[in-house]
């Protein structure tokens, strides 16, 4: 699909499909996703730019690549966005952090929002945001939104599992920013659960039903 880049990595597709595994315990499917998402971290800034540094090794001085312009941002779709974005933070421990409480409502499958915290000077810097699932794509839409209420125009979204309907809903609403995803799967359920899935990624990490 165009705008979406599927992560096929063997260590990455080799630990998503033991996180699948109905009978992996809270403890391992937590650390699992912290695990995966330091290795997608890798591949969702690839790109990210350089600029070259004048530094002094222990031989000589020499000039070195940095990354350029202002720190990046993780911006955690809660709750189960902050599985994916410890592993990050250890990639890139001086990343700032935005949070975005948004939940699906059961009956109606649509976001509803209760909580924003972002770093100011959004405009500036390369948003990534962070949830396991894009499923119907309702929050994820939503917490776009947010963010881009708050000036972000430089946004990527990443996944472990995307579903076909989640990924054209979204596209619809935010053609500009890309998805990375682990997995796009076969289909949604009629509760809105992506098939065949990993069930509910903040249940199983938090041990919650």
């Amino acid at each position: 699909m165009d705008g979406v880049t599927v992560i096929n990595h063997p260590l990455v597709q080799h630990k998503l499909t033991i996180m699948r595994k109905k009978e992996t315990s809270t403890a391992g499917f937590r650390r699992l996703l912290r695990e995966i998402s330091t290795l997608l971290c890798y591949e969702v800034t690839r790109d990210l730019e350089l600029t070259m540094e004048t530094i002094e090794t222990p031989m000589q001085t020499i000039q070195a690549p940095v990354l350029e312009g202002k720190k990046l941002v993780f911006a955690s779709i809660l709750r189960a966005g902050n599985g994916l974005l410890e592993g990050m933070l250890e990639l890139v421990p001086s990343a700032r952090v935005s949070h975005v409480g948004v939940y699906r409502d059961h009956e109606t499958l649509e976001a509803v929002e209760y909580y924003f915290k972002a770093p100011e000077s959004l405009s500036e810097r390369l948003v990534i945001v962070v949830d396991p699932m894009l499923a119907t794509g309702n929050s994820s839409i939503a917490a776009i939104d947010k963010l881009k209420e708050r000036g972000a125009t430089k946004l990527r979204f990443l996944c472990l599992l995307a579903a076909p309907e989640g990924i054209r809903n979204f596209q619809a609403a935010h053609p500009d920013v890309p998805i990375y995803t682990a997995s796009i799967d076969s289909h949604l359920n009629e509760h809105g659960y992506i098939v065949p899935g990993l069930g509910d990624a903040g249940d199983r990490m938090y041990g919650t039903k």
